[in-house]
């Protein structure tokens, strides 16, 4: 198993091993990298330049005529988009909109769904969160008026854990369930890569009346989610790691069907959330779409949209079913490697069910140099203070061959 030619034959055996042919990847001397950081920043699909070509040829020849008679309208754009992010979600084309980045559309959900009152105000969150999270949900609770140290209940693993038991989970919401209002918690957390059981959080959550959002950033694009199934509130994500949109790729958001007729919901409000029809008589009164797209404000970014469509086809075309299948292979035995190498610990959950395409892993006695190594040599993940390693082969263009070089060149300079 721990050999180059076994990588090999996994290779051979792997039935999304052509698909790495469809993306760009970098190359440090003519060879290419071994790039396991699709959890930070996706590699750019093949077809990218002529998506956005498109839309700079359309701009060039017609103008604001681009809007109707553009090969892709500009003005409908975004719909192109909603319903191939609603499949990689598990959500209806209606609950989703692609628009902004991620922490914008957490801002706006949260002015929609948080809602204090004097008995039930608190907000119960993941530690450690991705710190935009954290930034967004202070902020809320401090545009409220309320202290965040009694307000903010925080999820954290407990003495000795390295990441959160399910049942620590489901107690906390037991216990403070009655005096909170909403839950925001990642699907996929960004430090130790856990995935959490998202549907009995779901399901402990609406026993006691409590909203529930989803910070899907480390999630989307690699594990199998089903949010109107599972009857998540809310969720908002990025375009631009495992969705592979490029720098700055617009989010998205969802928004669950039963919320969509909701016209007493608290929201900011803009003209592109507007119905339709009437959109360009600019009217005093707003009439929202009747759809997750009545919470966009603007116009969107054509050509930024067009980058990330040009991923977004790719994962129509394969399907999340076997995106998912690879990415738990991948896992699996980047996991059985690690395990051999001495002088770590790994964070992230052996059980597959339990983690996503990332697997974080502390070294004992921490030396920086190894990670500039790591980067010198082309051996591509992210580093986190302060002495953790994130590691993320990502299935459409990571093989097991990635896998084994990058563990076998991490041993070497931990332990040789």
């Amino acid at each position: 198993m721990n050999s180059l030619e076994y990588a090999k034959s996994l290779d051979s055996q792997d039935n999304l091993s052509e698909v790495r042919n469809l993306f760009y990847i970098p190359k440090k001397n003519n060879t290419d990298f071994t790039y396991l950081c699709g959890h930070s920043l996706g590699l750019q699909p093949n077809n990218t330049s002529k998506f956005v070509n498109q839309e700079l040829e359309d701009w060039r020849n017609l103008g604001v005529l681009g809007h109707f008679d553009a090969k892709n309208p500009w003005y409908p754009y975004h719909e192109f988009l909603n319903k191939q992010s609603a499949h990689i979600v598990g959500a209806l084309e209606e609950e989703v909109v692609v628009m902004n980045s991620l922490t914008v559309n957490l801002h706006l959900l949260l002015t929609s769904f948080y809602s204090p009152t004097k008995n039930k105000s608190k907000i119960i969150i993941e530690t450690p969160c991705f710190p935009s999270d954290r930034y967004a949900v202070n902020s809320h609770i401090k545009n409220n008026n309320l202290d965040i140290d009694k307000t903010l209940i925080e999820l954290k693993p407990q003495r000795g854990k390295d990441i959160i038991e399910n049942n620590h989970i489901i107690e906390k919401i037991e216990k403070y369930g009655h005096e909170t209002q909403l839950i925001l918690i990642s699907a996929v957390n960004y430090y130790n890569g856990q995935y959490y059981d998202i549907e009995s959080i779901s399901r402990e959550a609406k026993k006691h009346n409590c909203i529930i959002g989803l910070d899907l950033a480390h999630a989307a694009g690699n594990v199998k989610l089903f949010l109107h199934d599972w009857g998540i509130d809310f969720a908002v994500w990025c375009g631009y790691k495992y969705l592979n949109g490029g720098p700055g790729a617009p989010g998205s958001a969802f928004i669950h069907k039963k919320h969509l007729e909701n016209n007493n919901l608290k929201r900011l409000e803009g003209w592109w959330g507007h119905n339709k029809e009437s959109r360009f008589e600019l009217m005093d009164s707003f009439i929202p779409i009747k759809s997750a797209e009545a919470w966009q404000l603007s116009n969107p970014p054509i050509l930024s949209m067009a980058s990330l469509w040009a991923s977004l086809n790719i994962f129509q075309d394969i399907g999340m079913n076997s995106i998912t299948l690879k990415s738990i292979k991948l896992t699996s035995y980047l996991y059985t490697l690690l395990s051999t190498i001495d002088n770590i610990d790994i964070l992230t959950p052996r059980d597959q069910s339990k983690r996503g395409s990332q697997i974080s892993i502390r070294l004992n006695n921490f030396d920086k140099k190894i990670y500039k190594n790591l980067i010198k040599s082309g051996n591509i993940c992210d580093y986190r203070a302060p002495d953790l390693l994130r590691i993320a082969p990502a299935p459409l263009y990571n093989s097991f061959e990635d896998v084994f070089n990058f563990s076998q060149y991490l041993n070497f300079l931990i332990n040789d």
